[in-house]
């Protein structure tokens, strides 16, 4: 099999709106005929973008579960997909709408009506990421020598994933969005975010809901909101108390900004006219309409240059469904019956020559391993994590036995209820171990073992069905890049 189509959906249920595509990923072997087969998404192509919805809501604290679920079923028929057709994609609750009370039970929902193998995600940081790829902010990343940030604005939140030759190394999140503030054609507050109000004291607004606002004081809000984010972006937030605004942990370092591009629902609206009355701006029962063009405005007072973004409204949906998917190559151990599954936790070990040369030192590393798993996850679950083996340079038999030996031991004493250890390697060596393993756990527990994939310390991973028997389609979902500090990575 030299390629093979598969089919990924995407569903994004933001504050202002919902989203549904549908694309269709080309996997092409990337390794020639006298190597192990090597295979890659090589093109992606949306097939099916929805109507964009209003995201209905039950009321201030909840979703509506129904509403959703009838718009889900409309749109696959629409789309003229099965839900067993489905290989990869995500249902991603974002914004403020992942804040309401029923936002977990919604998201797992979705992920179950959506198909065999669409993965469950809120997060900040993985949205920014997401809407990065699909507004197309990576890809610009690669034409230009520095930093790129994606903003991607919607009702809630803006979400900024910074990019640098290709690869995102930060993310932070805002709370700005044309939703946060919403009123009708006279001005009058019917919703007020809980989450702008420390701000916005701080900056001497002292509103709240039934108020009445004038056009003036709103265009200010805007203009503030912008300049906030702006000046906190290129260091100097400090005057507009920024970091009140800043949603999760604030990051200790801010890369130098080349370019910014601005996706989501408010970089549509920045395309359009600017209003100048409040029965202009309230046209959807927001500041939106105000919101996009002043951003666009205050932006041109920065010494980075503002592009276009390739997509929009659409561009997290889009990341999600055309960009979140790697593959397992086929070197894989598996019993196809354990797949799919998902949302596994990774821990990371690095093995060396050093461990290599010494068992002693070997399993010392892999017993901390297991004992940092059994400290942080449910040691019954099956699998508790997975194990990700990197930084081995060439693996001989007697090593690749050691380390098959060491692994299934400490394995067994941590994780005795255990049903299922799964275990990633960068090289290709998965089905040689995943074998080693196999026959010395005898089933308890049963071994999965695959490669060709790269993961960190703190990722999860989802594993879909294979494909012809010889490939796993992999989601690796980062949700922790604010933990970190920037730095340009090569």
């Amino acid at each position: 099999m030299e390629e093979q189509w598969i089919t990924s959906v995407g569903i994004d249920l933001g504050t202002s709106t919902t989203k549904f595509i549908v694309s269709r990923l080309r996997l092409g072997r990337m390794s020639s005929a006298f190597s192990l087969p090597r295979f890659q998404i090589v093109e992606r192509k949306l097939v099916y973008a929805s109507p964009i919805y209003s995201t209905p809501l039950k009321n201030k604290e909840e979703i509506d579960v129904e509403q959703v679920s009838r718009i889900l079923r409309e749109e696959y028929e629409k789309a003229q997909i099965k839900q067993s057709d489905i290989k990869s994609g995500a249902v991603i609750i974002t914004g403020e709408t992942a804040t309401k009370r029923n936002a977990q039970q919604i998201v797992h929902l979705l992920a179950d009506r959506s198909g065999d193998f669409v993965v469950a995600t809120a997060g900040a940081d993985l949205e920014g990421v997401l809407a990065g790829k699909g507004s197309g902010a990576e890809a610009r990343s690669r034409q230009i020598q520095g930093v790129i940030a994606n903003i991607d604005i919607g009702g809630g939140t803006a979400n900024v994933a910074f990019f640098h030759r290709g690869k995102a190394i930060g993310t932070v999140t805002f709370h700005v969005g044309g939703r946060l503030i919403r009123l009708d054609q006279h001005g009058l507050i019917h919703y007020l975010s809980p989450a702008i109000q420390p701000w916005l004291q701080q900056n001497g607004f002292h509103l709240q809901e039934k108020q009445t606002i004038d056009y003036q004081t709103l265009e200010k809000i805007t203009r503030l909101l912008a300049r906030s984010m702006f000046s906190w972006l290129l260091g100097q937030g400090e005057q507009y108390h920024a970091h009140l605004l800043i949603l999760g942990t604030i990051p200790q370092e801010i890369p130098a900004i080349e370019e910014v591009m601005i996706s989501g629902g408010v970089g549509h609206l920045m395309t359009q006219p600017h209003p100048h009355s409040l029965a202009e701006v309230a046209v959807y029962g927001d500041m939106g309409p105000l919101l996009g063009p002043v951003i666009k405005a205050e932006a041109q007072s920065y010494p980075f240059r503002l592009v276009a973004a390739e997509q929009t409204v659409r561009a997290t949906v889009i990341g999600a469904g055309m960009q979140s998917t790697e593959i397992s190559g086929s070197t894989v151990f598996l019993k196809p019956q354990l797949l799919p599954l998902k949302n596994i936790p990774v821990l990371k070990v690095e093995i060396t020559d050093r461990h290599l040369s010494d068992p002693a030192v070997l399993q010392e590393e892999i017993n901390r391993l297991m004992q940092l798993g059994k400290t942080l996850f449910d040691p019954t679950a099956s699998p508790p994590f997975a194990i990700a083996m990197t930084g081995i340079s060439y693996c001989s038999y007697s090593a690749l036995q050691l380390i098959a030996e060491e692994l299934s031991n400490a394995f067994r004493a941590h994780f005795p209820s255990s049903g299922l250890m799964v275990v990633i390697c960068e090289n290709d060596m998965a089905k040689a171990l995943g074998q080693s393993l196999s026959i010395r756990c005898k089933d308890q527990p049963q071994v999965i073992c695959i490669d060709q994939v790269k993961v960190e310390h703190g990722d999860y991973i989802d594993l879909g069905e294979p494909i012809s028997h010889a490939m796993i389609p992999v989601i690796v979902k980062t949700l922790a890049f604010h933990e970190s500090s920037f730095g340009v990575t090569q």
